[in-house]
């Protein structure tokens, strides 16, 4: 009797508005074969259509959030490097990291476990990152003989300082989640059981700011990071001109009294 095979990807929304996207391949460490890039470009394109998600938490299934590129798949028939990292068009249709530049929203990494090389890329790509204490890092490019192409050699170096990236991608070294916090790689280091917990409350400490500030204070931080500072400043008093002056000032009293309400409500937890 034939059973119907597990989806690659598993997504749960919730209606507070975010959602929760699975890697499911945990007997192959989540190996990101083609099937599974592909599925998970479309998947969050598909999110990213969706007016009721706002807030994205990705995470693996199992003991590795990924392992990476299917080095099995590549090394098969008809396998190889040949086009990764390629801008064409049949490629890009299979490329997650672009999906999740596309999200407008924020996305949560839950890096439950070992994130190795495609799949250390792939963590870069979220904008926050929560680590579990049995998270690791590596890159191992280098050792594989492939190039990254989804922009880990310029990514890697932004965040932890030029030097530190270079003794990690020029060995292969693995990072563990109490060293990758201590170089302001991810922004904290939990427990395994309150990785999601946590995951789910900081989206919906997202989800509580003004919706249309969620996509355009994303926005204007990521254009002005890829910025030399002055264009990035210029950048903002740009955008802060076209749009505060809307911005009425019975709205803002408005907003700073339930900004200091949440303030109290906090200070007493």
């Amino acid at each position: 009797m034939s059973t119907t095979p597990e989806p690659v990807v598993l997504v749960e929304k919730h209606p507070q508005g975010y959602a929760v996207v699975t890697l499911n391949r945990p007997a192959a460490m989540n190996a990101l074969s083609k099937q599974l890039r592909a599925t998970l470009a479309d998947t969050i394109d598909a999110l990213e259509a969706d007016p009721d998600v706002r807030v994205l938490i990705l995470t693996g299934a199992g003991k590795a959030f990924t392992a990476g590129l299917d080095l099995k798949e590549l090394g098969g028939a008809g396998g190889g490097a040949a086009g990764l990292g390629s801008t064409n068009d049949a490629v890009r249709t299979q490329d997650p990291v672009q999906s999740l530049a596309r999200f407008s929203g924020p996305v949560i990494g839950a890096i439950n476990g070992v994130a190795i090389t495609g799949g250390f890329e792939l963590a870069l790509a979220c904008d926050v990152l929560l680590a579990s204490t049995q998270a690791r890092f590596a890159d191992t490019h280098a050792r594989v003989g492939v190039m990254p192409g989804w922009g880990l050699s310029q990514k890697l170096s932004r965040m932890v300082g030029i030097h530190r990236a270079k003794e990690l991608s020029l060995t292969g070294n693995f990072l563990s989640a109490e060293q990758a916090l201590q170089w302001g790689l991810v922004n904290r280091v939990v427990p395994p059981e309150e990785l999601m917990p946590q995951a789910r409350a900081l989206a919906l400490d997202m989800l509580s700011v003004i919706p249309a500030m969620l996509v355009s204070y994303k926005k204007v931080i990521d254009d002005g990071y890829a910025l030399a500072f002055g264009d990035g400043i210029a950048l903002e008093r740009e955008r802060a001109r076209a749009a505060n002056g809307s911005v009425s000032a019975e709205e803002i009293e408005r907003r700073r009294e339930a900004v200091r309400a949440r303030a109290h409500d906090q200070a007493k937890k």
